[in-house]
């Protein structure tokens, strides 16, 4: 099978390209603007980098989607800083440039993957009927699923959500289009995938890259965690090889099981505060790294618009319903919190391709 992956270049995707290009025998394709997250790959006979920018280079993208069997379609902005900066170019790639990507694998007859987000569920009806609701803290408020879960944004003016309504706008048409017969198509929500190469930090390129690694900063400078609107916000954290095991098995799509279907991917367990995360972070290096004298970080409560400006908010918790992906994939994410927190800060604090094999790491993986 020739796999096209557009944005294989970047976290998810490099991920995605090494695990086809090391367990299949699938030809694989890469488009991306950068290639620096596949530098141990780019030699590989089965892979083919192209260097390029779908906004301005629509004939040769039209004939990689033409020429490819699956179209893996992972490109977008997403970092709430630049939902806030520059919302119109946030909603053009997300969505119209995106669009054309889906109306191209719609002519051409092509499978296409399309990435969105669990940005698109919003928030949790906790904030709007919290005084009527017998226990606001039942996660069952939280759980969100595929197919029939409400999806709750802020209003015009919380501009952060233009992310969410491009990719909730995508996957509409998307599923239009599969009501006419006229695309196959597969949609997957990430639930905050971390591991190795995640984004960058701070103090090596201009940019706010996401709180896990403004937390690694921290920790490894002694600097301040910024705990925005105080840090009690709760995610679900997922590794990201549990991540791409299940990516995997959509791209391959035995049975056809995945077909015009929409996939959460995340681990349910692994839900704490950005607080906690913080916090659990700080005691993994501890146990793993300290020398016993450098300093540790300490906690700061921000608001959100000093952080990222006016217009910013946030949801409050998302827990994400995997049972689609159990019983149609048999897909089970193996990695806990604690695990997942020190697979993914090895790479920061010992090096790209660290052994991590000790304590955590094993024994508190289920499964």
């Amino acid at each position: 099978m020739k796999v096209l992956a557009l944005g294989g270049g970047g976290f998810i995707g490099s991920h995605t390209v090494d695990y086809l290009l090391r367990h299949t025998s699938h030809q694989v394709v890469a488009y991306d603007l950068y290639d620096d997250k596949l530098a141990d790959m780019i030699d590989h006979p089965r892979l083919t980098y192209i260097n390029g920018d779908i906004r301005d280079d629509r004939k040769r993208v039209r004939k990689l989607i033409r020429d490819a069997d699956v179209v893996i379609d992972l490109i977008a902005y997403a970092n709430p800083s630049l939902y806030i900066e520059i919302p119109l170019e946030v909603f053009h790639l997300n969505f119209t440039e995106n669009l054309k990507i889906a109306e191209d694998c719609a002519e051409y007859g092509k499978r296409l993957v399309q990435f969105s987000t669990c940005e698109v569920y919003g928030k949790t009806v906790v904030p709007i009927c919290g005084d009527t609701l017998e226990d606001p803290t039942d996660p069952r408020h939280a759980v969100f699923n595929e197919d029939t879960s409400p999806m709750i944004l802020g209003s015009v003016d919380q501009h952060r959500w233009i992310y969410a309504c491009a990719k909730q706008s995508l996957e509409r048409i998307l599923h239009a289009y599969g009501l006419e017969d006229r695309l196959n198509y597969t949609v997957i929500r990430p639930f905050n995938f971390i591991g190795p190469r995640i984004d960058y930090l701070p103090s090596e390129q201009d940019g706010n890259p996401r709180v896990f690694s403004h937390f690694v900063e921290a920790i490894r400078t002694g600097g301040v965690m910024k705990m925005v609107n105080g840090g009690g916000q709760q995610r679900s954290y997922t590794y990201i090889d549990d991540a791409v095991d299940c990516i995997v098995r959509i791209i391959e799509d035995r049975d056809g099981v995945c077909d015009k279907q929409i996939f959460n991917i995340g681990t349910p367990t692994n839900e704490t505060t950005i607080r906690g995360m913080g916090e659990q972070m700080i005691e993994v290096y501890k146990r793993r790294w300290w020398d016993g004298q450098a300093s540790m970080p300490t906690f700061e409560e921000v608001s959100g618009e000093d952080v990222y400006g006016h217009g910013y908010d946030d949801s409050d918790r998302r827990i994400p319903d995997i049972t689609k992906a159990r019983t149609l994939l048999f897909w089970e994410p193996k990695h806990d919190l604690e695990s997942t927190l020190e697979r993914s800060m090895a790479y920061w604090f010992e090096g790209e391709g660290a052994d991590v094999t000790a304590t955590a790491a094993q024994d508190h993986a289920p499964g």
